[in-house]
């Protein structure tokens, strides 16, 4: 009876064994196709189609995003403390002329007195790259006392001009292909008039717009100069100081001599009314003292 029962346990465990191996080989075969590997070559082809999706993507993100440069309207001003006023103008229009800028402007002022100070106002324009270098070959002319450079965005405002004249070129030539279609005269005239009006504002922007660029392009420069010491005339020698005095005195009792004869002239042509005046009083003073005697 074991030995029986033993041998179909046995049996049973071969069947189900079997039964599992079939079961497990039909589940295998029904695996579709689209879940196996690829071939090496054709998985490499799939990755470089994928890596230049992604550089062409990233590359046309990168264009469509550009970064905007700062455009700098930049502006400096320096005071200097030079030996002579006059050499250093010199000097300025040396370096000017050699940072290929432009003297715009010049104001001197001499002193008035031995206590003045001879100083000038220098107004100056080189490009922007030479700023720097242009400030520390002006700085080499003197000491420097005060430095100042200040530095405005203008991006904005170019990028609007630029884009208002944009629209306004083409309104420009949607009226003039209106105008050419225009029938009646009244449709002309009013299509010139606005066409006249967009081209006047063309102008203006264009104006502007061109203005802002020479601004960024361009850097201006404020140097003002003074003098180290207060100017003194040198004291003159011992004979131009005698000829100086001599020269005064004469001019002087010339102009004496000739108000002396003035006034003679003057005495001659009133001597008649003073001699009558001198009788009148004289007549007058002895009829006085006559008549003082009669009453005593």
């Amino acid at each position: 009876m074991n030995a029986s029962t033993q041998s179909f346990r046995k049996s049973a465990l071969l069947v189900s064994a079997l039964l599992g191996g079939l079961i497990f080989t039909s589940c295998a075969a029904d695996i579709p196709v689209s879940n196996q590997e690829l071939p090496l070559s054709a998985s490499s082809d799939l990755m470089d189609n994928k890596a230049s999706v992604a550089e062409s993507s990233i590359a046309q993100k990168a264009e469509a995003a550009p970064i905007r440069r700062a455009q700098l309207v930049k502006k400096a001003t320096m005071t200097l403390i030079v030996n002579s006023v006059d050499k250093s103008i010199e000097a300025v229009s040396q370096i000017i002329s050699k940072q290929q800028g432009d003297l715009i402007g010049l104001k001197e002022q001499q002193p008035k007195n031995n206590d003045g100070r001879h100083t000038a106002s220098i107004q100056l324009r080189v490009p922007q790259n030479q700023l720097e270098s242009t400030l520390t070959e002006l700085t080499k002319l003197g000491t420097v006392t005060s430095r100042n450079i200040t530095a405005e965005d203008v991006g904005d405002r170019l990028v609007d001009f630029q884009a208002r004249l944009s629209n306004l070129r083409k309104t420009e030539a949607n009226l003039q292909k209106i105008m050419d279609r225009a029938g009646s005269v009244k449709d002309v005239l009013n299509v010139s008039q606005e066409l006249s009006n967009v081209r006047q504002s063309i102008e203006q922007i264009d104006a502007l717009l061109k203005s802002l660029q020479n601004q960024v392009a361009y850097s201006t420069i404020t140097l003002n100069l003074e003098a180290a010491v207060s100017s003194t005339s040198p004291q003159p020698a011992l004979g131009s100081q005698v000829q100086e005095t001599w020269e005064k005195s004469t001019n002087s009792f010339g102009k004496l001599t000739v108000s002396l004869l003035k006034l003679g002239i003057w005495l001659i042509v009133y001597s008649p009314c003073f001699l009558i005046l001198t009788v009148g009083i004289y007549g007058f003073t002895r009829w006085r003292q006559t008549h003082l005697t009669g009453r005593e």
